[in-house]
């Protein structure tokens, strides 16, 4: 078995709102995403979509992105999800992390400041260019699109 990557350091500046809650962290020994918390209070209407304040901003190092994603619990139980999913944020993003949520449920659903609101995940970024060409490379699918390589 191979050896896990060794952590990034991931600079945060908490926000006058952010005073006193946790910074994004690991529930589990073997978790992929650090819950973060909400830094205010609200109800989310159904239908509703809210940018809901982190109270931190932070620099991520050159060549990484952090997703950030729902959590399955809220989305399972509550039907609160994110429109975005998942949502990034850029290496050379210094605002404050605000979290897209969107409440799919039929009930009203209330926030309280400190409330685990989704996961982020830090990836790393690979970069691409495109080369414009008259043909591409034949392949058993070819055209196929959506629904094509199955029922």
């Amino acid at each position: 078995m191979s050896s896990p990557l060794a952590p990034i350091d991931i600079q945060l500046k908490r926000l006058p709102h952010g005073a006193d809650l946790p910074v994004p962290a690991y529930a589990t020994a073997h978790a992929a995403g650090m819950d973060v918390v909400s830094a205010e209070e609200l109800l989310l209407p159904p239908g509703g979509r809210h940018a809901v304040a982190t109270g931190f901003a932070m620099a991520i190092p050159e060549g990484y992105e952090v997703q950030v994603r729902p959590r399955s619990g809220l989305a399972l139980k509550h039907g609160i999800s994110l429109p975005n999913t998942p949502g990034t944020i850029d290496a050379d993003y210094r605002g404050e992390l605000k979290i897209i949520l969107i409440n799919l449920g039929d009930t009203p659903f209330p926030i309280q400041r400190g409330d685990r609101i989704a996961q982020l995940v830090v990836a790393p970024v690979q970069l691409a260019s495109f080369t414009e060409v008259d043909m591409l490379d034949d392949t058993a699918r070819g055209q196929g699109g959506f629904g094509s390589t199955g029922v």
